[in-house]
């Protein structure tokens, strides 16, 4: 039997940064595509997030009563904007190049292709152990 030290955080796996080719459109001298820093999200980071995102609906039918709902394309924004590390979506200089705002923003700019964009929304889920959640969460809204 395990003693309660194995469950010690000393003992806990670090998981590490990924890099990925978010998009052809950006490439080396070598015409190779600019690899992106990517950090695997945490559970409280996830919550953080969604919590950002949910907004109250109105219940049909009952006035003055309402439900919690996940604005989906904030919460994947959001998601992916909070997991880059490199390219800092923050910066300002590189915001004012696209002529935008917010790293939200930003990274659809630079990754304006929606394949590219798809793979890269998949790769951000597969590190932080999100890909399993969001095709349930899929599923169930197809029910």
């Amino acid at each position: 039997m395990s003693s309660l030290s194995m469950f010690l955080k000393k003992n806990k796996a670090v998981k590490e940064n990924a890099f990925f080719p978010a998009t052809a459109s950006l490439c080396d001298e070598d015409g190779k595509p600019l690899l992106w820093e990517i950090k695997p999200l945490t559970t409280k980071d996830n919550d953080r997030i969604q919590n950002e995102c949910m907004k109250e609906v109105p219940i049909p039918g009952k006035p003055n009563m309402y439900r919690h709902k996940l604005d989906t394309n904030t919460y994947i924004g959001k998601l992916l904007t909070a997991s880059v590390i490199f390219p800092d979506l923050y910066n300002a200089e590189l915001q004012d190049s696209y002529g935008v705002k917010t790293p939200e923003e930003l990274l659809i700019e630079i990754i304006d292709d929606p394949g590219e964009y798809n793979a890269f929304i998949q790769f951000v889920q597969k590190i932080s152990g999100l890909d399993k959640m969001m095709a349930e969460q899929v599923e169930e809204a197809k029910n």
